[in-house]
């Protein structure tokens, strides 16, 4: 739970007051601080240590997946408003029957693309309706981004776990391994063992 909890925070700042005291928070510093540091952590996926606090902010309490798939204009569309707009996103992918069925526990039905903003749901492209939900959440009516900015690649709704090794093989691994004969055992001593 704790590390859920630290992947959430959006900025932290560490910086020296006028008086020399050191402080650490959340909030930007006044202008008279002195040694300003920012730290770089990660929200939803997102790096958000570069981006203007509001929007950080807006990223931290409610993030933004696009769900989408192959050949669909609707989802490029909504993924040209949030690039225009300059909202930091996730997108994922629904290309096979796993992503299909994670897609639908995250919300979705049949209808593509599906934009997630914290809990908010809007199914299918409707310009208006995602320009509301992102202002409701606290997103900027136009880009503040970073120049250097960019969002993460898409990646599959159910991403592929890493391949273990098969029972199969590893029981037709022992089977050829040479097969050892262990003298019986003397007095006490277990198998195998000699003196």
């Amino acid at each position: 739970m704790l590390l859920c909890a630290a992947s959430a925070h959006a900025q932290l700042y560490k910086w020296v007051g006028p008086d020399g005291k050191v402080t650490y928070s959340d909030t930007p510093p006044p202008k008279t601080a002195a040694r300003v540091e920012t730290k770089s952590t990660i929200s939803g996926g997102l790096d958000t240590s570069n981006l203007p606090y509001e929007l950080a902010m807006a990223v931290k309490s409610h993030p933004v997946t696009l769900y989408t798939t192959k050949d669909c204009s609707a989802c490029d569309q909504g993924r040209s408003l949030l690039s225009s707009r300059g909202i930091p996103f996730t997108e994922k992918t629904v290309n096979t029957p796993e992503d299909a069925a994670q897609f639908r526990q995250a919300g979705g039905d049949e209808k593509l693309p599906l934009l997630t903003i914290g809990r908010t749901k809007e199914r299918g492209f409707e310009a208006s309706a995602w320009n509301n939900a992102l202002t409701v959440a606290g997103y900027p009516a136009s880009s503040v981004l970073p120049k250097s900015y960019r969002n993460p690649p898409p990646m599959a709704a159910a991403p592929q776990k890493p391949a273990a090794p098969k029972q199969e093989e590893q029981k037709k691994a022992e089977v050829e391994a040479p097969a050892t004969d262990l003298p019986p055992a003397t007095g006490n001593a277990p198998p195998g063992f000699r003196f």
